[in-house]
């Protein structure tokens, strides 16, 4: 890389986006020779606070930052964007449905999918963090019709990251010695992580991992990772999102580890037997900016029937944003 970088982020006030961009600034995404510009966006109400998240970016003196503009306009935002990381999003309030959430966050990510349509770079790679960040990116990659929707993912690092911190700690390994860890399905209370194919040390886990601890505390430690976290500090997982924000993009650009695989959520195509149009979270290689699908991985009935459920749950989303698609 040699030209600078324009860098977009959403709901830049936000607890992990001020997690994220000094990380960035600092050169962790693209390298500590790679310039870029931050282009924040945040709604008006919120413009003070990111103004202070300006303020502090330039008083880091970062030599790879070339400049940080603040707006309450997506297409200001995203214009010539290169990478968007959509942080941004209105959270579940005490008594909201979650239909009802889907709808406010539709209002959110439609337009913002219109604006990465109409001001974006063409080879722009769009990340979408804020919940629930499957459908989100649906709406948003659906009102971008002139983008790839290959060029939109959602975020599902986090929950692989979580489930290679477990299963490192109960086999008594270190987080390296961890590959091939999968994370289907969706962000949510219904995905699977899935240790069929990994290989810890070499070894394959399922050898190593009594079955029970597997189907009994680790699965349901993951998926309820971020409401223990809630529950611990009073608030939702911060520098983890961001940490798995960074990790997830830098990945996609510049490729995954060698005899290793990530957890993305993408759209699919039929990938083992999973439902079109939902964006699901799949193992992938990543190389030149570009995903594949991990092919030809066996399923258990018992994983089958997890599929099935998390499937499930999406698809039932997607019918109830039915009419915020573009």
């Amino acid at each position: 890389m040699s030209t600078t970088k324009k860098i977009a982020i959403s709901g830049a006030a936000g607890n992990i986006a001020y997690q994220a961009c000094f990380r960035i600034a600092a050169g962790e995404l693209l390298g500590i020779d790679q310039t870029i510009d931050l282009q924040l966006l945040d709604i008006e109400a919120m413009l003070p606070k990111a103004i202070g998240v300006k303020m502090e970016l330039n008083d880091c003196a970062f030599p790879l930052l070339n400049s940080v503009n603040v707006t309450a306009d997506p297409n200001i935002a995203f214009s010539d964007a290169d990478y968007i990381f959509l942080f941004g999003a209105k959270p579940r309030t005490k008594g909201m449905e979650r239909k009802d959430l889907l709808e406010e966050n539709g209002k959110i990510f439609g337009p913002q999918g219109k604006a990465i349509n109409s001001n974006a770079s063409r080879e722009v790679r769009v990340l979408v963090i804020g919940n629930p960040a499957n459908t989100n990116c649906l709406i948003a990659a659906t009102n971008a019709p002139e983008v790839n929707p290959n060029q939109f993912t959602s975020m599902m690092r986090l929950d692989h990251d979580r489930a290679k911190y477990q299963l490192a700690k109960k086999a008594g390994k270190t987080i390296a010695s961890i590959q091939k860890m999968t994370v289907w399905g969706n962000h949510s209370s219904t995905q699977f992580p899935d240790i069929s194919s990994t290989i810890i040390d070499g070894e394959a886990a399922k050898g190593l991992i009594d079955n029970n601890w597997y189907e009994k505390e680790f699965i349901p430690t993951i998926q309820q990772r971020g409401a223990a976290i809630i529950n611990a500090r009073g608030a939702s997982s911060a520098a983890s999102a961001a940490n798995a924000a960074i990790a997830h993009m830098r990945d996609w650009i510049f490729g995954t580890k060698k005899d290793d695989w990530t957890s993305m959520g993408l759209l699919s195509v039929g990938n083992y037997d999973i439902a079109s149009d939902i964006y699901f979270s799949f193992p992938v290689l990543c190389q030149d900016s570009n995903f594949t699908v991990v092919d030809n991985l066996e399923h258990s009935e018992f994983a089958r029937s997890m599929l099935n459920a998390t499937q499930s749950e999406l698809l039932e989303e997607r019918d109830a944003v039915k009419d915020l698609l573009g």
